[in-house]
C-alpha cells in the first residue's frame, strides 16, 4: 500500500479503470471473482474498468473496501493505493514509452471522433 500519490496511477498518468484494473491485479483477482465479491454482472466491472461506466457510491465505497484502496485513490489516484509496476525496463519497454504510447493513441482518438463527426455531418 502506498500512501502518496503514486505517479503511475496518478490522474495525469491513468483513469478511474486504470486505478481498478491495477487494484484488482493486485488484489489477486480476475474480473469475474470481483464481479462476485461485488454482487455484480461480469459486464459491469468491465465497463468500469474500460471506463465506459463508473460505479454508483455504495458500489465505490464495496470497491473500495473489496481491493483495500480509498475510495479517493479510485477516483483521482490520490491517497492510499496499490504501487505501480517497477519502473525497470521490462522487455525494452520502459515507463516513459507506455506514457508517450498512450498520449499518442489519444491523440489518434481525438482525430478519429473529429473525422467521423465530419463524415456523419456530411451525410
Amino acid at each position: 500500500m502506498n500512501d502518496e500519490t503514486n505517479d503511475w496511477y496518478s490522474a495525469e498518468q491513468a483513469t478511474f479503470g486504470d486505478r481498478v484494473a491495477g487494484a484488482r491485479n493486485a488484489a489477486g483477482m480476475d474480473q469475474k471473482q470481483l464481479a462476485r465479491r461485488l454482487g455484480v454482472k461480469l459486464q459491469t466491472v468491465r465497463d468500469w474498468e474500460d471506463d465506459v461506466s463508473e460505479p454508483r457510491s455504495n458500489k465505490l465505497q464495496m470497491l473500495s473496501g473489496v481491493l483495500n484502496v480509498s475510495m479517493s485513490w479510485l477516483l483521482t489516484g490520490e491517497g492510499e493505493g496499490v504501487s505501480g509496476p517497477d519502473e525497470d525496463p521490462v522487455a525494452g519497454v520502459t515507463l516513459e514509452d507506455l506514457v508517450a504510447l498512450r498520449a499518442d493513441l489519444l491523440a489518434a482518438l481525438k482525430r478519429l471522433d473529429r473525422l467521423e463527426t465530419r463524415l456523419k455531418d456530411a451525410a
